[in-house]
């Protein structure tokens, strides 16, 4: 279908519209406003998987990380790689392999370290250390895991948070103690805790790989 000089509040101008790309751009100008659209406008206006993805886009978290860069922790220091205190049972490569990421910023869509978002560090991570191949986004990672809560956490479960919009948009690894890493989009790879005011209100489930 085309639609000729359609106007808008928030741009004018000709566009040749599908009449589902005209849905989408309908729905997102509701959930998001203008410059969401304003934004959609400037790009290709077939490119569906950018204004759907937008819906679940990790949203700005003002938070200090309890570790944000990489830790030098010598092997005599009774610590393990995170520079966290060591226990018998805590997988070394884990914890050695989200140290070698610390610091990486944030990208959405990004899968290498100059930049990397949340589903791709949790997924680079577990087939590094476990050699699992997960799902591509947070929302599809859901199908991947036995879903347990918070109390049940174990080191390298999966936990989930839902955005304001009520979308699974964001993942990371637990740890312990409370503690999970995660691509941040405010401080790239970094360790968080689990009580922060924010992750708190966001938690949405824990979830255990399933093997």
């Amino acid at each position: 279908m085309i639609i000729n000089n359609k106007k808008t509040s928030c741009e004018k101008g000709k566009f040749h519209l599908s009449f589902h790309s005209l849905v989408l751009i309908l729905l997102m100008a509701s959930l998001t406003g203008c410059n969401a659209l304003r934004n959609f406008m400037s790009r290709d206006l077939e490119d569906e998987d950018f204004i759907i993805g937008q819906l679940y886009v990790d949203e700005m978290v003002d938070e200090t990380p309890v570790i944000a860069k990489p830790v030098e922790t010598p092997r005599s220091s009774g610590k393990n790689p995170l520079g966290l205190s060591y226990s018998p049972g805590d997988n070394q490569q884990l914890y050695e392999a989200i140290n070698s990421w610390l610091g990486v910023p944030y990208k959405y869509g990004g899968t290498d370290r100059n930049g990397i978002d949340c589903s791709a560090f949790v997924g680079t991570i577990y087939k590094q250390v476990y050699g699992v191949k997960l799902n591509r986004t947070a929302n599809d990672m859901l199908k991947n895991v036995t879903p347990i809560g918070k109390s049940q956490l174990q080191e390298g479960d999966i936990v989930f948070f839902k955005n304001s919009k009520g979308k699974v948009s964001h993942v990371g690894i637990y740890l312990k103690d409370g503690l999970f890493a995660h691509a941040s989009t405010s401080n790239g790879v970094s360790v968080s805790r689990l009580d922060n005011a924010y992750w708190e209100k966001h938690f949405y489930k824990g979830g255990r790989v399933k093997k």
